[in-house]
This record gives C-alpha cells, sequence and structure tokens, in this order.
C-alpha cells in the first residue's frame, strides 16, 4: 500500500463538509469561577480531508477533540451545535444524541486514537481481547471483524498474530501506538480524531506513523483530524491547518498558505519558535509570555498581552474573522501588516553561522583534561523473570556497549537516537548514577566507583555526588509535591553552603528564581509544583540542580514535554545559566532538531546513539549536514521540516521497528535496518573510524574507510523490499 506525490496535493478543501461545528463551547464551573476550554469555536471539517489542528498546551484542542464524540467529561459541559452530514440520510445533531444513539456514533462513525497508547489499553488484557470487546460491544460479527482486523494490522506493517497474542508491555511503543490505529479502524468509521498520536514517540516513529497516516487514509475512505502541538509534524500532512489559541482558532487555512503566508501573528511567531535542521539558529526567537488562563481569559484579541502588534483596538475589541483568501479566515484586525511586521526570514549567512559556532573539540582534548571520560563503558541488565523461567537463564539487555567519550568544561554533548537504544542509561552513567558492568567512568582523573568503594582517596564520594547532577525528564515528579518552591530549592543550600544562614538562602533562591523569568519571585516560591506549569517546573529542577554548583549536568530530555514554542526558550535559558555556573551539559534527546540547537548555540557536539552504541558523533554541521552513518543519515530524513522538501522516492530505512535489545543483531548492529548493508555488516561490527578531511568527526561505519573489505563485499538489500515509502 503507497502513496504517491501526486496523490497529496496541497489543495483548498472542497466545500462538502461531514461534520460541522457552530457556537461550540465547553466549560467547566471551578472554585474560582467558570473555565471556558473551548469558546464559541465555529469549523466545517470536510469529506476526506486530512485536518491540523495546532496550538499550544492548555489551548483547547483535547476538548475540541471531546467534543466531536460528546465525550467532555464531568464536570465539563459541551453546548453549541456539532452536526454530522452522512453521505446519504439526514444530518445528526451529536450534542442531542440519547446513550444509544452515541454508543453507535462513537467508533462506528467517529473514531478517536488517544494520546497515550499505553494508557488506552489493559495491561492484562492481550491485544485480541480488545478487539473482540469492541467488536462484541457493537454487535458486530467477531470472525468477520477479526478478518479486518489483521487486515488492518498488515497494512500497518504488524504481524497480527504476534500482535494480537501480546500484552500491551510487550509491545514497543510504535507497536501499541500502531495496534491503536487499527483498533480504531475495526468498526469502518468515517471520521478518525487523532489526539496528539505520535507525543510519545521518537523521530524514526513519528515519521513512519505520518507515512501510514496517509495510506490508511487513502486505503479506508477515512477523514482525518490530527491534533498536535508540534506544527512541522502535521504540516507534512495536512490538508489545511487550525491554530488554536485561548481555546479558539485564530487562523484557519491551506497548509501552504498557512507555512509561506501566515496571517496572524500568533502563528507566524508560533512558525519562527520552532527548532529545525536548516534555518540559522539566529532566527529562532520564543513566543514571549504564557497562555492565558481560561478562567481570565484577556478581553478584546486574546493574544494582545504577546502580540507585538497589539494597540487599543486589540486590547477592547474582539477580532471578527477577517477573509485572508478563499478558505483562509483570520482573527487579527492587523493580519494585513502582519506579514510585514512579524518578517519570517532574516539575512543570515548559514555556513558563516555554522562556521563560528563550531569548537574543534579534538584540539580541546590536546590541551585540557575532560571533568568526566568514559572509557569503553558497558552497562549490561538481566531482564526480569516470571515464576515459570526461574529455572531458564535470564535475558540480557545490551543496554550501553562499550562507549567512550570526554566532557570538558563548559562543554556540551547531546545524545540522541530512538526509545530504548541507551542514551538515558549512558547519561545516568556518565554522572554516577549507574554503575557500570565494564569499562570506567572518570572525575577529574579519579574512577568514580573507586572513590565510592574507597579504593581511591583522592577525592570524597560528597564532592563527586554534589560536581555530577541530573535534570530529569518529568520535572513534576522530580519536584516533591508537599513542598513548597522555597523548601525545595533551599534544601541543596542547607547541605552543600552551610555557612548561609536562612536570610541568605532565602534571597539567594529569590535572585535565582528572577534570573529565570519567574517574577515576582515573592509569589513563586511559596507555590506548591501542582500550581506551576510545565516551563516554570523545568524552570525550578534547573535551578535546584545548579544550585549545587555542579560541574556536569546530565539533562534528561529536558524540553520534549514542553510545548514547541517554549522549547527555544527553555533551551536559551540553560545556556545562560551555563555561562552564569560554567557548568558542562550532557544533553540527552530523541530530537535532531532540539540537539542541533543547543549543540549550535553553545559549540557543542552531537553524539548518535543506537542499540547501545556511539555511531556517530560530531559537531552539529558535520552531523546535520555530511552525516557518514546510515542510521544519522535516517534521523536527518525523520526530521520533519517547515517549507524543506525531503526525498519522498524512498526511506532510507529498511524496517520500522529497532530489533529487540536482548537478541542485537550480530556484527553492525544496524545492518538489519541499513539501506547499505552488505555481508561483512552480518559478522563484523565496525570500529569507529576519522572521518577524512574533518576534525572531531568520528563514525562506526565501514563507509567511512574507502579502503575497507566492505566495498568488494556483496549486498544484502538489493533483493529486500524496503518496508515503507514516503
Amino acid at each position: 500500500m503507497t502513496v504517491s506525490e501526486s496523490d497529496h496535493q496541497r489543495r483548498p478543501a472542497h466545500h462538502d463538509p461531514i461534520l460541522q461545528i457552530r457556537n461550540t463551547s465547553v466549560t467547566f464551573d471551578m472554585d474560582r469561577g467558570e473555565s471556558r476550554v473551548l469558546d464559541d469555536v465555529e469549523l466545517d471539517i470536510q469529506r476526506n480531508e486530512i485536518l491540523g489542528i495546532v496550538g499550544e498546551s492548555g489551548s483547547g484542542k483535547s476538548m475540541l477533540a471531546s467534543a466531536l464524540l460528546d465525550a467532555v467529561v464531568d464536570p465539563g459541559v459541551a453546548y453549541g451545535d456539532i452536526t454530522y452530514r452522512p453521505t446519504d440520510g439526514e444530518p445528526v445533531d451529536v450534542l442531542d444524541l440519547d446513550k444509544q444513539g452515541l454508543k453507535e456514533l462513537r467508533w462506528e462513525t467517529i473514531s478517536m486514537v488517544f494520546q497515550g497508547a499505553m494508557s488506552s489499553f489493559n495491561p492484562v488484557r492481550k491485544i485480541r481481547t480488545h478487539f473482540v470487546e469492541t467488536l462484541d460491544a457493537h454487535d458486530y460479527d467477531i470472525d468477520e471483524g477479526m478478518e479486518r482486523a489483521e487486515g488492518i494490522l498488515e497494512d500497518l506493517y504488524l504481524e497480527p498474530d504476534r500482535v494480537l497474542d501480546s500484552y500491551p508491555h510487550e509491545l514497543s511503543g510504535g507497536m501499541k501506538q500502531r495496534a491503536l490505529i487499527a483498533l480504531s479502524l475495526v468498526l469502518e468509521p468515517e471520521v478518525l480524531v487523532m489526539d496528539e498520536p505520535t507525543a510519545a514517540l521518537d523521530l524514526l516513529m513519528q515519521r513512519s506513523i505520518i507515512s501510514l497516516i496517509r495510506e490508511i487514509k487513502a486505503e479506508y475512505d477515512l477523514t482525518i483530524v490530527f491534533i498536535t502541538h508540534d506544527l512541522p509534524l502535521v504540516a507534512d500532512i495536512a490538508d489545511r491547518i487550525g491554530v488554536l489559541y485561548a481555546f479558539e482558532f485564530v487562523e484557519l487555512g491551506p497548509t501552504d498558505e498557512i507555512l509561506e503566508d501566515a496571517a496572524h501573528p500568533y502563528t507566524r511567531l508560533l512558525l519562527k519558535s520552532t527548532p529545525n535542521l536548516e534555518a540559522p539558529i539566529e532566527t529562532m526567537q520564543p513566543v514571549e509570555g504564557s497562555a492565558p488562563d481560561p478562567v481570565n481569559v484577556p478581553s478584546g484579541c486574546s493574544f494582545h498581552p504577546r502580540c507585538p502588534l497589539a494597540d487599543d483596538q486589540c486590547r477592547h475589541e474582539d477580532p471578527r474573522a477577517y477573509e485572508v483568501n478563499a478558505n483562509h479566515p483570520v482573527h487579527c484586525h492587523h493580519w494585513s501588516t502582519a506579514r510585514e511586521e512579524i518578517s519570517m526570514t532574516d539575512d543570515y549567512d548559514v555556513s558563516s553561522v555554522l562556521q563560528s559556532t563550531a569548537v574543534d573539540t579534538r584540539a580541546q582534548s590536546e590541551e585540557i583534561d575532560p571533568v568526566v571520560s568514559l572509557e569503553d563503558v558497558e552497562v549490561h541488565f538481566e531482564t526480569e523473570q516470571s515464576f515459570f523461567d526461574m529455572f531458564s537463564d535470564s535475558d540480557v539487555v545490551e543496554a550501553v556497549n562499550g562507549v567512550s567519550v570526554d566532557i570538558y568544561e563548559k562543554d556540551v554533548v547531546v545524545l540522541v537516537g530512538e526509545s530504548g537504544c541507551g542514551k538515558t542509561t549512558l547519561g545516568k552513567t556518565a554522572v554516577g548514577l549507574q554503575e557500570p558492568t565494564g569499562g570506567s567512568v572518570q572525575f577529574r582523573g579519579h574512577d568514580i566507583w573507586d572513590v565510592q568503594t574507597g579504593t581511591d582517596t583522592g577525592i570524597e564520594w560528597g564532592e563527586i555526588r554534589r560536581s555530577l547532577q541530573i535534570v530529569h525528564q518529568d520535572p513534576g515528579s522530580a519536584l516533591n509535591p508537599h513542598r513548597r518552591v522555597k523548601t525545595s530549592l533551599e534544601a541543596p543550600l542547607k547541605r552543600w553552603n552551610k555557612d548561609l544562614d536562612g536570610n541568605d538562602r532565602t534571597q539567594r533562591v529569590l535572585s535565582l528564581l528572577e534570573h529565570v523569568g519567574m517574577t515576582p519571585p515573592n509569589d513563586y516560591i511559596e507555590r506548591y509544583p501542582h500550581q506551576l506549569s510545565g516551563g516554570e517546573q523545568q524552570r525550578v529542577a534547573l535551578i535546584r540542580a545548579m544550585l549545587m554548583n555542579p560541574d556536569l549536568i546530565m539533562a534528561d530530555e529536558p524540553v520534549s514535554a514542553l510545548d514547541v514554542s517554549l522549547r527555544v526558550e527553555m533551551m536559551d535559558l540553560m545556556i545562560q545559566l551555563q555561562d552564569t555556573f560554567d557548568t558542562s551539559y550532557l544533553f540527552v534527546s530523541h530530537d535532531l532538531s532540539n540537539a542541533r540547537y543547543i549543540a549550535e548555540k553553545t559549540g557543542g557536539r552531537i553524539g548518535v546513539v543506537y542499540l547501545g552504541q556511539l555511531v556517530e558523533i560530531g559537531t552539529p554541521e558535520q552531523i546535520i549536514h555530511n552525516p557518514q552513518h546510515p542510521y544519522t543519515k535516517a534521523l536527518c530524513w525523520a526530521t520533519p521540516e517547515l517549507g524543506v522538501e525531503k526525498n519522498t522516492e524512498e526511506a532510507p530505512i529498511r524496517t520500522i521497528d529497532i530489533p529487540d535489545p536482548t537478541d542485537p543483531p550480530s556484527g553492525c548492529r544496524y545492518h538489519t535496518r541499513c539501506p547499505n548493508a552488505r555481508e561483512i555488516c552480518r559478522t563484523q561490527s565496525p570500529e569507529s573510524f576519522d572521518v577524512p578531511d574533518e576534525t572531531a568527526h568520528d563514525a562506526a561505519c565501514f563507509r567511512v574507510d574507502d579502503d575497507h573489505d566492505y566495498w568488494t563485499s556483496k549486498s544484502i538489500t538489493r533483493a529486500e523490499e524496503t518496508v515503507f515509502d514516503d
């Protein structure tokens, strides 16, 4: 099942609405007032289109999805008009259906793919049971339905028997997400609503899911509503894009028009704030300010407190829908001048920017000693066994296998790769939170585990623990929910700066809160974590780590949970704090755009990790514009880019799913997915080669060496089909 580029031409939506939304709102009664989380929305969803809906967290995206199925949870109330228009028959008022009518509408007519695939499945029931129960609940023939389910799973490049006979935890994140898509299609719906379906997936799986969405849309004659906070992701497949801000649409139009000539200031600023691989980093600026409180939405234009074009009219008069072009309304009084006032491009020489930020780390290594040095590090885990497996050998996961890397003063190393490739384990090992099963980790020349056991007495263990810190991916769970911000931030000062009295500690905390933009600091210092936004929680977590005055911070996906509009702002803050505290970062990310931004802006390096091995490392310029390892090339291909045409002929990777880490492939671990694999790759594991004519650029691939036996070895891929095309 393939879809050619000609099957997906960008076009204005034809006027054949399958769903019409008129004056639709969703409200919640709260102690402090009415919370309006969807505000008088009007929208036509055209038959057989892919409509992308984007916006920041809390903008009302998920509420719109729930309203389309009249599934807003109590005590929320949806009101207005949502009309389903079948091809044959009378229109149906969705919000006026009885219980039986809703049962028939949900899944059979409008189906939903929820954000968390794991939480959508019962963990103690096999995938097959979920399909059977869904078919039975809607009075479908079980045998016919399961035959259809198997066909859908095959269309999604899954093995039906294996998936259906597995429990959810036995499937990878990408496999669970595809199984959930199959479950949503088993009752043959007309409309598929997808709420952040790729949010928890890494780049390659995101790209493959996007490719599959195009295919299932054509195969099953679907209308798709794709909801996301990631504009580059949806821009690759959507016919139209709607931009939600403060619980209402501020702009809606054909994808090409939105990307090339957006008319609303928020849309233009959102586009500029998105990290990408090609644009100069100087052009990437965060959207200043924060989204409004649903209980206290500003009068007039809701965006006016953050808008650089706001005037008295914006502050007092709610903008109507102005027509930019046919099928392109925008809610902005100044839409005609926004395009001139908020430029989308700046005159930067990309090559000169890259050259000025590149750092010769190899020359640096000859002049100074590293802060942390990893030498041939291995971390292997034995998998847990059930009672029935107690007499058999445990499976061993080689989470990290033979990695060597040095981190210097004020250095930044960004580890990128798919989920489960060993990035986080490697990072935790570097900061002494995970003991290696082989190799060594040294802090300023001292093996940290020799220090911990007392074999090396040249430095105290407490000094190492203070010097090596971590910022977790989810700051909400990393902060004690029962402690105020003040208590959490004063704790490291009490332990490591005992000469400070209570007033000095408080003043230092207040100063840092103001330094990171949390003003007035006296307000924030008394709050609990749940009273902070995600970005504010991450700021507090960063401050807490910095108060240790560490030499190295391992930042584990520190911006992945944030809106795209906040990621640049958070990375800029991390760079600012690095300059203030003279610390180094080991930054873990699955997003190559984020990796490029922070590494290029700090003169750092990007390390590419695959199945526990460091397969390539170099400057951002080298990794992005001259990748040597086929896996690095696949990551670059998978990274969504606004306004950049991707090579659509064939995906540079042979299979979607990563191999089982308990049974990694022999030889080069990437050879089972590599489009350039040869016989020698099956049996020999490549060493790390210096890339010719490039400093500080190494790649573990035979192709780097022009004289290697690889070039005379027989190809193993020419007779094999590529698993998915784009």
